[in-house]
Parts: structure tokens; sequence; C-alpha cells
């Protein structure tokens, strides 16, 4: 029997995802049509003998959440549960402190996932792998490679290229250490809580030593990566398994278009019927499209390559639409044209608007390129990325929107470039 455990985080680590992350949670924000979340739950759901998914993270039960879980239950009949932390327990706390849960039932094994990242989700590749490495109660990590400058924004593991043993890990290092990278899926056997609990009894006798402030969850705040895989490496107890598939983190709005792209082209093989086609009658297609069916789209409207058409939107005559996400119930009326963009729920752009953004795309000539974590701000000017419009902004007609950030609830009346319209 197996289990799974997604990390969602919470509000303050959705940050980045901003203005987007203030209308939906980050892990429900819809990445090529659904949930951010259900690309992970599908995935698991696959893996024979799946018992259970819990959902670990600082979110206040809310209407959507609750919302999702029910329809996620429906849909892959299997129980999906939310446990919420009482603060930011990181990586390893997190599981640490809903152990009892984790291992309720006696399971043989069980995932994690973090919830920010995009990706196949090789699990039954794991396991197999997992069956065949190292001793019986040994650890898998997920790692790809990554090219040389850009590994250093990651974990790095230095692994016995024979047996694939991890024989160095370090998070974040200031100096190369290897390209092959930490993808944030792992597979543990019940053991890992033995070593966790090592690092949770150091962090309370630490605690005693100090003045006490919060020391309960200053001791069970533990991540995985520096507290546990940092001391595991070289033990002959931690393995990595190298995908060759896709895979990418969703940190900002930008990455989230990317993997729209990632998870579009995936649904050739996995889910055909969501991609649009060119039929008498619809819209033009180029390349692949995500459609809701609720979408009011104009024939002669021409979308894709890259897009995802939300619940009820609605879409005018000869709007052209590339490289974006349209959310719920947004209007771009005709003429309009967006580009490298995502449109908030109940957005409206008027009649031959342009909006538009810059992509964050990994270096197309580089197999290895990783998406790079912009900053917002880069020598007091705000970083050129894709434009994103919160919910409830009106763009009127003719007006141009370039590289900006639109806050909710906004009426604008003039073009703005580079901006945080605030």
């Amino acid at each position: 029997m197996l289990k799974a455990v997604i990390l969602i985080g919470g509000p303050q680590k959705g940050t980045r995802f901003r203005p987007l992350s203030f209308e939906v949670p980050k892990p429900l924000f819809p990445v090529a049509g659904v949930p951010m979340l259900q690309h992970h739950i599908e995935a698991c759901a696959k893996v024979p003998n799946m018992k259970e998914i819990l959902l670990i993270g600082f979110y206040q039960p809310n209407e959507e959440l609750t919302r999702f879980l029910f329809n996620a239950q429906q849909e892959f009949k299997i129980s999906i549960r939310y446990l919420q932390e009482y603060a930011a327990l990181g990586t390893g706390g997190g599981i640490y402190h809903f152990r009892d849960q984790i291992v309720s039932g006696s399971p043989e094994a069980f995932f994690v996932l973090n919830a920010d990242v995009c990706s196949a989700f090789p699990l039954a590749e794991m396991l197999s792998f997992q069956k065949e490495h190292g001793e019986p109660n040994s650890f898998v990590i997920l790692g790809t490679t990554a090219n040389r400058k850009q590994s250093m924004n990651y974990g790095c593991i230095v692994e016995n290229e024979e047996t694939n043993e991890v024989l160095h890990y370090v998070e974040k290092p200031s100096t190369f250490v290897s390209d092959i990278i930490n993808c944030g899926i792992y597979l543990f056997k019940p053991d890992i809580f033995q070593h966790i609990g090592a690092v949770f009894q150091k962090n309370q006798q630490d605690m005693l030593l100090e003045e006490p402030t919060n020391g309960w969850h200053r001791a069970e705040a533990i991540r995985l990566e520096q507290d546990i895989f940092t001391a595991l490496a070289g033990q002959g107890k931690l393995y990595v398994y190298k995908t060759l598939s896709f895979w990418s983190q969703i940190k900002s709005a930008g990455s989230a278009i990317y993997a729209s792209r990632l998870y579009l082209n995936q649904y050739h093989t996995t889910h055909p019927e969501r991609l649009a086609s060119n039929k008498e009658g619809r819209p033009k297609i180029s390349g692949n499209v995500y459609i809701h069916p609720t979408a009011n789209i104009d024939p002669t409207a021409m979308l894709g390559p890259n897009v995802s058409i939300g619940t009820g939107v609605t879409i005018g005559a000869g709007v052209r639409v590339r490289e974006s996400i349209i959310l719920h119930g947004a209007t771009l009326q005709d003429h309009c044209c967006v580009l490298n963009s995502i449109v908030g729920w109940d957005s409206t752009i008027g009649k031959w608007a342009r909006v538009e953004g810059t992509p964050s795309d990994p270096n197309p000539n580089d197999p290895f390129a990783k998406i790079d974590s912009e900053t917002l701000f880069r020598e007091g000017k705000l970083t050129p990325s894709i434009t994103i419009l919160g919910c409830n902004v009106t763009i009127p007609s003719e007006v141009i929107i370039l590289n900006s950030i639109v806050l909710p609830h906004k009426d604008l009346n003039r073009s703005f470039k580079n901006q945080i319209i605030l």
C-alpha cells in the first residue's frame, strides 16, 4: 500500500504569484485548464496500490479548497485530505508533524511532492528504481540535469554514477557543485521519520539553551533539503533517479505560462480530448490550445500556440491570443491582441487594445536550461516579464499595456509600459 503527500505551502509562500494569488490559493491556479494541484493528484492516482493523498499546508480551509478536494475525490475515486499546519513548518517539519496520519494503515512507502513544480511525474519509474537500488529502506530523490550556471539556484546532487547513490547534497551552493538538481519530488520509506525525528530532538535541545521564544514551532521547522538530505548523503540511504522528461518550477506567474505549455504538449498523449482542433465555424487554432466548453469564441478569432481559455470567457471577432492564460469570466472584445499575458478573472479588454508581455522562457538553444526565477525589480526598474491583469480590470479600446502588472479592480484610461499599476 502506498500514499502520497503534496506540500502546498501557504499564503505568504505565493508572494511572487501576486496579484493572481490574491484571488485563489496558488496551488489552485489553473495551468493548462485545470488547477495546478490536479496534475499532481492525477499522477498520484495513476500509481497502482495508491490508497490516499494528503495535502499539507497552512492555508486556512476555504470554500475553494474544500470544493476542489470534493471534486477531485469524486473524479479520481481516492481519499484526498487536507491537513493544516499551525505554522509554516518547512518541507520536513510538515510531514513529521503529521507522521501518524501518513503511516496510518502501514504504507510500505510514500511520495512527497512539492506543489509548485510542473512535471511528467515519473512516479511508477521511481518505485521500480527504488526496488532495484540500495537497501530496502533507501530513499529516492527525483533529479534532472540543469546547465552549469542555473544549477546553483537549486539543490545540487553529486552521485555515484554506477549506483546512483547520492554522495553529496548542497542546497543552492555559491559555487558549482553538480549539474544534477533536485526536482522536489521524493519517495520515502516510513524510516525517514527516524532521521527527521533526530533533527527535531536536536532542535529541541538547542532551544533549551536559548531564550524560550516559540520554541516548539522552531524545533518543528525542519527542511528536508538542508537538514535531512545533507546528512543522509554518502550513507548508502539516499539515491537519485534522473528523469529525461520535462520539469520546471512554478514560482512566478511567468513560469505558469511556461508550465502550461509543457502540460498542453503532454496532453497529446495523456488527454487529447482537452486540446482544441480546427473545425468549420470554430476559431482558428495554432498549436496547443485548451478551451473550456463554456467559453464563447467568435470563429474569426485566432488562438495559439500555448493558450488556455477558462470558464465563461467571451472572445470577439478578429481577436488574436498567443502564449497566454485567459481566466474565467474575462471578455476580449473585437480585434484586441493578447500576447504573453495572463488576463485575470472577469477582466475586460476593449476593442483594438493590445496587452503584451515579455516571455521568460528558458534558452531554447540549451537543452538543459531552466526558467529563471526573475526578481520583480532589477536596478530599480521593473523586470520585463509577462503582463498580468488582476481580476476585474478594464482596459479601454485602443489602449496598449506592455510588460506591466495591473492590480485588481482597476479601470485604466491610458496606455502603460513597464509599470505596476496600483
